[in-house]
């Protein structure tokens, strides 16, 4: 697809909204979206029909309702990264603003963005203040080395094992680990195979739980010990919300 293209896609305040909620990994009907965009059903399922016609989005259909998703996981960086960069270029120059990484225009839109700064998910990994802090602490160790390119150790494998994270088992075709740019930290966080691998272990062991139908985490007792144990990371300490 050429930039052109996905200029004008992403160009349209409401699809670039679309977007950003489906960096929570999963599928939305049309009109969740339409209620999450403030606009017509009807409206949104145009906005929706140019997206999967542009290939940024994937649909299926159930009955009759119409879910879609972010296409693929370079779809979800790409957009994380276009967040990033208006996030930036927004501070640096107050009077232009781009779509992907909107300001709030209302104070619970204030206190969502807020809780997403502290931990959410951005697509199928950890995000945030405690993706970086998770992603300092594993480099820090060793765990994760980056050396032309962030590869896993020797020593990361063993912790991985300790962890019952098969590497092989992650092994496909899209990068086993990569970094991610965080749009509100504006520092990276791990995200590829290993990442997802991370996320789905926190969700699993309930080291983290949703706030509400969002992106946006809270950590758990349970997560609060197990990141203190693991990689040091202190969440009463932190800017990352927990439940405890």
């Amino acid at each position: 697809m050429s930039l052109e293209r996905i200029a004008g896609l992403l160009a349209d305040r409401s699809r670039a909204a679309f977007c950003m909620a489906l960096l929570d990994g999963r599928a939305w009907t049309a009109g969740e979206l339409a209620r999450h965009a403030g606009i017509s059903p009807s409206t949104a399922s145009e906005h929706l029909s140019l997206l999967v016609a542009g290939g940024l989005l994937a649909e299926e259909r159930q009955g009759r309702h119409r879910y879609v998703r972010l296409a693929d996981p370079a779809t979800a960086a790409l957009i994380e990264d276009l967040a990033a960069y208006s996030s930036s270029h927004s501070s640096s120059h107050p009077s232009s603003r781009s779509s992907p990484g909107p300001a709030p225009s209302s104070l619970r839109e204030s206190g969502r963005m807020s809780a997403e700064a502290r931990a959410r998910t951005c697509y199928d990994h950890l995000a945030g203040h405690l993706g970086v802090a998770v992603t300092d602490a594993i480099l820090s160790r060793g765990l994760v080395a980056d050396d032309a390119g962030l590869v896993v150790t020797e020593a990361g494998r063993v912790w991985l094992a300790e962890l019952d994270i098969d590497l092989l088992a992650l092994r496909g075709s899209r990068p086993m680990v990569r970094s991610c740019l965080d749009w509100t930290e504006r520092r990276t966080h791990l995200a590829g195979a290993l990442g997802a691998a991370l996320c789905k272990l926190a969700f699993d062991r309930r080291w983290v739980e949703r706030i509400g139908s969002g992106r946006a985490l809270k950590v758990t007792p349970e997560g609060g010990r197990a990141f203190q144990e693991l990689l040091e990371i202190d969440v009463s300490r932190s800017r990352v919300q927990s439940s405890g």
